[in-house]
């Protein structure tokens, strides 16, 4: 008998000479649709998402998240893992024998990650310790768009001293903006018209040390108008591919009110954000971007998210992240009709040249369903019930598991964020029908959730809408 690397097939090829392979070799070609391994590193929904859409890609095999949660393990097998040990991660890659990790949270980014990962010849897709202190320092940030002419919000200051900042408020403009300098998980920024808030937010940031070392500094900028907009790219330092725009709701209660969270909803259509509109984001800020990031020696593989406020001077930065969004990416993964995984690996490859990003259906939309006392002091440990009716009530509905463990056949929560829930259409109102429906039958004590998310009607649609027309005058 014939071993099977021993066989040997002839192909027949028009106006060329015969090629010869190994039966082995074709069996190989065969295989390798289905062999990408990827992991995902993350707990929260955002990384639900990234797993779910990653299968189907047909080229990906094998998908493990860690540390997942209790919705993710449903769907791949997960690992124990801290986020902030970044050899705990790259050992278990190499363990696993992962083509490809992919990091959904700043954390571990911004601790250098990437640069561990490189160091033992690991792919993973993320920019390096350097480059992610776009995201890790808000005072790094802004000192690089002011060297490389990339429009944003003007300094008032940058206080290492309480004091120091407290003096002057007195001669700034207001609406004005206090950021803490460092990861503070969506909490430390504050957008304040009042001298009292003012106040008694560096007061808890500088003085109480409510975010540790992250509020060390601080820094004073002036309030932008206008309507804010999330636009995501993908990258391999020089081509990009953009994510759909997406729009998302930081507020906790429906009309922008109560405190800022990591995000309590988000939306994208085609028409959030007009062809001549986004030619200038790509001109003035994107490719500025890059080129400024290649010249400093921080060359830049991965997503890149550039936080902007439309205002009638034009798009400004708010804000980098270094990874995608959540809960945008809920929202952008509804609507993405190409290989995801594929993209993916070849933007990590520095071979994204030629991959192209299509979007469909015309619309998406995804709300948030958080614990009572979300974000302060979130309650957790309650039974969730409902989860299946996602399939039943609405067809085209995902549940995205965020703060969510899994005990025999019943869910619990276990953080702030408990679901996210999305879908996609052809039109974003049958969306928000499909999608509250769907919401109105998922219950655990204390569930809060915005009930104005992609609505028409609310301020922040009307500033959006004002936005667009500026700059379209």
């Amino acid at each position: 008998m014939y071993g099977i690397n021993e066989l040997r097939l002839r192909v027949d090829t028009e106006g060329a000479d015969a090629v010869w392979f190994s039966l082995g070799n074709f069996c190989d070609r065969l295989n390798a649709k289905n062999s990408m391994k990827i992991l995902v590193i993350g707990s929260g929904g955002r990384e639900h998402a990234l797993v779910w859409k990653l299968a189907q890609s047909p080229t990906v095999g094998k998908i493990w998240c860690a540390p997942g949660n209790g919705g993710i393990a449903n769907d791949v097998e997960c690992f124990p893992l801290d986020l902030g040990d970044v050899r705990a991660a790259s050992d278990l890659a190499a363990k696993l024998g992962a083509d490809l990790t992919i990091v959904g949270p700043e954390m571990p980014l911004v601790q250098g990650i990437a640069d561990e990962f490189a160091s033992r010849g690991l792919a993973l897709l993320g920019p390096s310790k350097t480059a992610a202190q776009l995201e890790g320092s808000k005072i790094f940030a802004k000192k690089f768009m002011e060297r490389h002419g990339i429009p944003t919000a003007a300094v008032y200051g940058i206080y290492e001293q309480a004091v120091d900042a407290y003096t002057d408020l007195c001669s700034v403009d207001w609406p004005l903006v206090i950021k803490a300098d460092g990861l503070a998980a969506g909490k430390g920024v504050l957008v304040t018209s009042s001298p009292d808030e003012a106040t008694a937010f560096i007061d808890r940031v500088m003085e109480r040390k409510e975010f540790g070392e992250a509020g060390r500094r601080v820094l004073l900028e002036e309030g932008l108008q206008g309507e804010e907009l999330s636009f995501i790219i993908l990258t391999d330092g020089k081509n990009f591919v953009r994510m759909a725009p997406t729009r998302d709701y930081k507020r906790a209660y429906d009309g922008d009110r109560g405190p800022n969270t990591g995000g309590m909803g988000a939306y994208s259509t085609d028409d959030l954000l007009p062809g001549e509109l986004e030619k200038k984001i790509v001109d003035t800020i994107v490719r500025p971007t890059l080129s400024g990031l290649e010249k400093d020696g921080m060359p830049y593989r991965g997503f890149l998210y550039f936080g902007l406020m439309l205002t009638p001077q034009g798009p400004k930065v708010l804000e980098f992240n270094c990874r995608l969004g959540d809960p945008e990416t809920q929202a952008i993964v509804m609507r993405a009709d190409f290989d995801f995984a594929q993209a993916c690996i070849a933007a990590a490859r520095g071979e994204l040249a030629g991959i192209q990003a299509s979007w469909a259906p015309a619309a998406s939309v995804c709300v948030v369903l958080a614990s009572k006392g979300y974000p302060d002091k979130p309650e957790v440990g309650q039974e969730v019930s409902g989860l299946d009716s996602c399939g039943r009530v609405s067809s085209g509905v995902a549940a995205f598991h965020a703060g969510v463990r899994h005990e025999g056949s019943k869910y619990y929560t276990s953080g702030g964020r408990v679901l996210t829930i999305a879908t996609a259409g052809s039109e974003l109102s049958s969306c928000r029908y499909s999608l509250y429906s769907v919401c109105s039958t998922i219950s655990f004590s204390g569930c809060q959730f915005r009930g104005d998310i992609a609505s028409p009607c609310t301020p922040k649609a009307q500033r959006a809408k004002e936005a667009v027309e500026a700059h379209n005058a």
